[in-house]
């Protein structure tokens, strides 16, 4: 049998992708709407930098609140920072902007 089309082969392959050489980013982002508030999920690699992120996020005039939160269900984190938005905030356009001032906190090595 061709050593290429084995179950086992293709698994490995892809673990090795997958784990060793793709990069862990540094965070994740959803938003998530509910009937009483907008909010924007930010789910981070290291737990340790909750509280540098989030106080790093408080600049934003858009946002209402943030909390770190004990994340429920099948995320790989074990907390997450929900950010709540003002009712006349677009979520869109914070969404990337939160994005954005995540990537360049990151990229500026903000981290130790």
């Amino acid at each position: 049998m061709n050593k290429s089309l084995t179950l086992d082969y293709c698994i490995c392959n892809y673990l090795l992708f997958n784990l060793i050489l793709t990069p862990m980013l540094p965070f994740r982002s959803e938003i998530r709407n509910s009937p009483n508030q907008q909010a924007i999920k930010i789910f981070l690699s290291d737990e340790t930098l909750d509280t540098r992120i989030k106080k790093h996020l408080e600049h934003f005039n858009e946002i209402d609140l943030i909390e770190i939160t004990e994340s429920i269900g099948q995320n790989r984190v074990g907390e997450n920072i929900t950010v709540f938005l003002k009712d006349d905030a677009d979520i869109s356009k914070m969404k990337s902007s939160i994005d954005s001032s995540l990537w360049w906190y990151f990229e500026e090595d903000h981290v130790d």
